[in-house]
């Protein structure tokens, strides 16, 4: 859409507005990370980091972050480092069997109740 200002300037203005869609576009386990990611993300740096591991997911829309940290712990022993209901991050700490386990159960639920389009699980 073009406007006319003073001075006879033509502007172009543009509006962005986002769309979110049904889906999970990160699924991530970092198995055995180093002690200083530990703290950089601000998560409990007093574990036994012979047997640790982040989970690190991404949902949209937003909100569905809730559902995911919900089944996090349920499905697991796993902890929750944190989850952000506005930016749809999760992210889960435990041994790595029960971050997998965790993040299986969280795609798995997406794609077969909610209908989610669901990234692959990746580690490192």
């Amino acid at each position: 859409m073009n406007n006319s200002y003073i001075g006879g300037d033509e502007k172009t203005r543009i509006i962005q507005e986002l769309v979110p869609g049904k889906q999970i576009t990160l699924a991530h386990v970092i198995a055995n990370p180093d002690k200083i990611l530990y703290r950089k993300l601000g998560l409990d740096p007093a574990v036994d980091y012979s047997k640790s591991a982040i989970g690190i997911l991404t949902v949209s829309p937003s909100e569905t972050a809730i559902i995911a940290a919900d089944i996090a712990l349920k499905s697991s022993g796993a902890e929750l480092g944190f989850v952000d209901r506005f930016s749809g991050t999760v992210i889960v700490t435990g041994t790595v069997s029960e971050v997998e386990a965790s993040m299986e159960a969280i795609t798995e639920y997406a794609k077969n109740k909610l209908g989610f389009s669901v990234c692959e699980l990746t580690k490192t």
